[in-house]
């Protein structure tokens, strides 16, 4: 069985990953274990077994209130929660806390909210971008106003330079949800018809799972990121898959271009990043 670790900091805006995540084991057997990465601040002038026993009973607090806060979500869905494990650390850097402990227990995926309300730089925020960044687990970033939907459509987003590497851990995904795959390459007055239609016969020989092949022509005048947003709005796909490594060259072409603060998925599709770099 697959495994997810899902993030948490007991906020309403984090329960948008926590929701997605449970979508995804009602439609697929995947173990998800609840995490939260917390800090206790103690005054400098306790002794040491005044902070031990402080840091003690805080850690039983924020315990019950992870396991509280999650069996409210699962009790708002109807689901039963017998089976819901919920982990604390103590880390000042919750980020590399996060990282280590999906590393160290073997997850599959990593699964955070992000915390914005329009624009992709706040879409995208800090703990988000350097999970992506840094992790070499898959991560999930949940748009905080998602809502718990069947996932029955995936964006797969791809320069197809990987596409044999890349269809595999797609298709791998997908096939247990049932989800139909569309890929989306953006082509480019550089790439002529040849080449282009070589791309449709690799995609067809290769997959082992039926795959929608969309070629578009990119608008010379608009950012790639204003392209995916206009695919993703025609398509409305469930969640968007994409691949990175983490030198951030094609990624950082689409995120961090200049015009790209501007876009933001319409804060309702997740988002899945494979990192390159981890093949």
């Amino acid at each position: 069985m697959k495994k997810i670790l899902v993030t948490t900091d007991l906020s309403n805006n984090s329960k948008a990953g926590l929701f997605f995540a449970i979508q995804l084991a009602a439609q697929n057997k995947y173990g998800l274990t609840f995490f939260y990465a917390y800090h206790i601040l103690t005054p400098t002038a306790w002794d040491f077994l005044r902070i031990e026993a402080h840091e003690k009973e805080q850690k039983n607090i924020i315990q019950q209130q992870l396991e509280l806060f999650v069996e409210k979500l699962y009790t708002g869905l109807h689901i039963n929660t017998i089976k819901a494990k919920c982990v604390i650390k103590q880390s000042i850097f919750p980020q590399s806390c996060i990282m280590e402990y999906a590393q160290t227990n073997k997850f599959d995926f990593i699964c955070i909210s992000t915390r914005g309300a329009g624009k992709l730089k706040r879409i995208i925020g800090t703990n988000t971008e350097h999970l992506i960044n840094h992790s070499q687990i898959p991560v999930i970033a949940v748009p905080y106003k998602y809502k718990p939907v069947p996932i029955k459509s995936i964006l797969y987003a791809s320069d197809v330079v990987h596409f044999k590497k890349e269809i595999v851990k797609v298709v791998g995904f997908a096939k247990p949800l049932k989800a139909t795959i569309e890929l989306l390459h953006l082509t480019s007055v550089l790439e002529n018809s040849s080449q282009i239609k070589a791309i449709e016969h690799a995609v067809k020989k290769m997959a082992t799972y039926h795959i929608n092949i969309n070629l578009t022509n990119r608008n010379p005048n608009e950012s790639l990121v204003t392209d995916i947003e206009t695919a993703i709005k025609k398509r409305k796909p469930s969640m968007i898959i994409m691949f990175t490594d983490q030198n951030r060259n094609w990624f950082e072409k689409i995120f961090l271009s200049s015009k790209s603060a501007e876009y933001s998925f319409n804060a309702k599709v997740p988002l899945l990043v494979f990192n390159k770099s981890s093949e």
